[in-house]
């Protein structure tokens, strides 16, 4: 078996969703498009530049979908001593997030994210007390599995960054009222402080004192 050294650049050349799909699809585990990513797929259009891709799992599947990978490329996980070789790890090991490197081209393709999960239910890995349907929280878009918008939003408002808020002000107005009322009930239960949980929680500022508001014409 190839011994991978241990890639030294940060350079990204992320595949699209119809590339990962195509070395996933036939896995037999479960994996969806997480992230930014998810969010402009399920948009339809594009929000902002991507510099890398995410996908998710669950932690009993990570292996599986890693030997899905083209033989050109490598897997590490991320670890607190740093990068580790995927096949380096116990099989018992904590395993957060997998990235992808394409050894032929010296650069990063993609990232593997493990979340938690149940056979009929996705498990929030921040607070196992929220969980929803699989077909709820993983839609198929166009053939692709891809993460629900609220969830990938609701992982994005503990530390908002600029490229969030982006995420947010385009996918917020698209989301039906169900949506909605589930991501402001799961900030105000979870993440309470976050800076997007502000507009829901403040009856002082009509124009922002709820996602659900109706705007009026």
């Amino acid at each position: 078996m190839r011994t991978p050294s241990t890639p030294a650049s940060d350079q990204w050349a992320a595949w699209t969703p119809e590339e990962t799909a195509e070395y996933f699809g036939a896995s037999g585990v479960r994996w969806w498009l997480s992230g930014g990513v998810a969010l402009e797929r399920w948009h339809g259009e594009p929000i902002r530049e991507h510099a890398n891709i995410d996908v998710s799992t669950l932690l009993p599947d990570v292996r599986a979908l890693a030997a899905a990978l083209p033989s050109h490329v490598s897997a590490w996980a991320r670890m607190p001593e740093g990068l580790v070789p995927l096949a380096d790890l116990p099989e018992d090991a904590d395993i957060q997030k997998v990235d992808v490197h394409d050894d032929e081209r010296g650069a990063w393709v993609l990232r593997i994210n493990v979340e938690d999960g149940a056979p009929k239910a996705w498990v929030y890995r921040r607070d196992p007390r929220l969980m929803l349907p699989w077909d709820m929280a993983v839609l198929d878009v166009d053939g692709i599995p891809t993460g629900a918008p609220a969830v990938q939003l609701l992982w994005k408002a503990l530390r908002p960054r600029p490229v969030d808020d982006l995420d947010k002000d385009a996918i917020l107005p698209k989301l039906s009222d169900e949506e909605r009322a589930w991501l402001e009930t799961a900030l105000l239960r979870i993440h309470p402080h976050s800076s997007w949980a502000i507009h829901v929680r403040s009856p002082f500022a009509p124009a922002k004192a709820s996602w659900n508001r109706k705007r009026r014409s």
